[in-house]
């Protein structure tokens, strides 16, 4: 039997994403849910809090604050993702994958949050004097793997440059500007290239500041469009709602244009896109957590996973429910214009898609803004500051390229070197546990003592 390119990354695909990595995954991030009891439901105000309130008295290490470094992990889980991974998603497992994707980040966001707590606690400066950390960091320092850390760094390189970073956004900005503006694709990815170039010299302070301002901006507009699909299809939510359950445990018939899919799709096909989504375990958010200007492991650990809750349960719910809702997900298309589709169809025809187009185009760029600077930072960890320049040279090449490669190809070479990024990851975590739970509750208990002696102070002073 003859085999394409495609068959053989797909039976690649399949052993990456079979049941061990996804148990893997949401196992860690079941774990820590219950050793840290339930962090990311009951502290989650907290967390929130924190994300707007400037921590007091900092003396710690940083290069950006603690809502920059979260708003560069943000640009880098904030993008296609959300808006065609979700239709990815839905595509292959049917509405069921969207369910499962849920339970991935909820559960995930424990993970993020040990990940990212880790990654403050031991960072350390690099020759050019900014901040190095992330699971390269603590799986050598702190569980002294060594071999883990390198074979780490290696996969997150191939994740900037083949994954996540790459080819997906680019794809997905070309499509977007196509569809909406009829911009030749050629144009967009010159366009896009010099934009990228221009940008990434800055380094973590010109991507963090540009990450800051669109980001917020950008998510207030896309939710907002999402709600007035909500509501213009309000009487179809609650059905739509059981559909997504009800598929998650059932699979999902062939019908109109989607193909069908058993249960072990859904779930397949939530957790890969999930990840590729939120990136929750996949050890990418804390090279940007380890950036922040913080005192606290545990606060910064906080406010990262907030990233998830936002990602997924926000953003991702949003899109998957208008696919839902206007019925696009059995329509026999896929990607930027299954979702375009979607808005088309539930808001109008000219400002629909036209909010896809540019949502698109504006999350993607950050998305590869934030790789480009992980990437970085890995390649200094394993070859030094010398080696940056050859990276960004051969970046900036990959961003040029990735406008001519087929969307099916993509997400194949996406998900594979995902997986191979998380599982060292994970397992440092795993490793790490103690660590994790011991600074947890360190800082807490010296909280609730905070607490208790200003409730004394004032009470003394009445």
């Amino acid at each position: 039997m003859n085999y394409s390119l495609y068959d053989f990354l797909q039976i690649i695909d399949n052993l990456v994403w079979g049941p061990p990595l996804l148990l893997l995954l949401v196992g860690t991030g079941i774990y820590f849910t219950f050793r840290l009891g339930a962090i990311q439901f009951s502290k989650l105000p907290l967390a929130l809090s924190y994300v707007f309130k400037k921590e007091e008295g900092v003396t710690g290490k940083g290069d950006v604050s603690s809502f920059a470094a979260l708003c560069t992990a943000l640009s880098a889980t904030i993008g296609t993702g959300n808006i065609v991974g979700v239709a990815t998603a839905l595509k292959l497992g049917g509405p069921g994958a969207l369910f499962w994707m849920w339970m991935a980040a909820l559960f995930g966001m424990a993970t993020k949050y040990a990940e990212c707590l880790l990654a403050v606690k031991y960072r350390e400066k690099d020759a050019q004097g900014n901040m190095l950390g992330g699971p390269m960091l603590y799986l050598e320092k702190g569980a002294g793997q060594k071999w883990l850390a390198r074979l780490f760094a290696f996969f997150t390189i191939g994740v900037a440059c083949f994954g996540i970073g790459t080819f997906p956004q680019v794809n997905a900005i070309v499509d977007a500007s196509h569809i909406a503006f009829n911009i030749p694709h050629e144009i967009t990815a010159i366009v896009l290239t010099v934009l990228v170039a221009a940008v990434t010299i800055g380094g973590i302070k010109s991507i963090a500041g540009l990450a800051s301002k669109i980001i917020p901006t950008m998510t207030v507009v896309y939710v907002t469009a999402c709600v007035g699909i909500l509501v213009n299809n309000a009487g179809a939510i609650p059905s739509a709602i059981s559909l997504i359950v009800e598929s998650a445990f059932t699979g999902q018939a062939a019908t109109g244009g989607f193909v069908g899919a058993s249960i072990m799709i859904a779930i397949q096909a939530g957790v890969a896109r999930g990840v590729f989504s939120n990136e929750s375990g996949l050890g990418s958010a804390p090279m940007a957590a380890a950036s922040a200007q913080t005192n606290s492991c545990v606060r910064q650990g906080l406010i990262s996973m907030v990233g998830t809750f936002l990602d997924t349960i926000v953003i991702c719910s949003m899109t998957g429910l208008a696919l839902v809702l206007t019925g696009v997900w059995t329509m026999d298309i896929d990607g930027a214009r299954m979702t375009t589709e979607a808005f088309s169809l539930g808001l109008n025809e000219g400002f629909g898609p036209m909010i896809v187009a540019i949502g698109l185009m504006f999350f993607a760029f950050t998305t590869i803004l934030g790789w480009n600077y992980y990437g970085e930072r890995c390649v200094v960890y394993l070859f030094g500051q010398p080696a940056v320049l050859t990276y960004k040279i051969v970046f900036v090449a990959l961003i040029l390229s990735g406008a001519f490669i087929k969307l099916d190809m993509i997400w194949l070479i996406a998900d594979i070197v995902n997986g191979l990024m998380a599982v060292p990851n994970l397992i440092g975590l795993i490793l790490l546990r103690h660590v994790v739970a011991e600074e947890t509750k360190v800082y807490f208990e010296s909280l609730k003592s905070m607490v208790s002696s200003s409730s004394d102070s004032k009470a003394a002073k009445a």
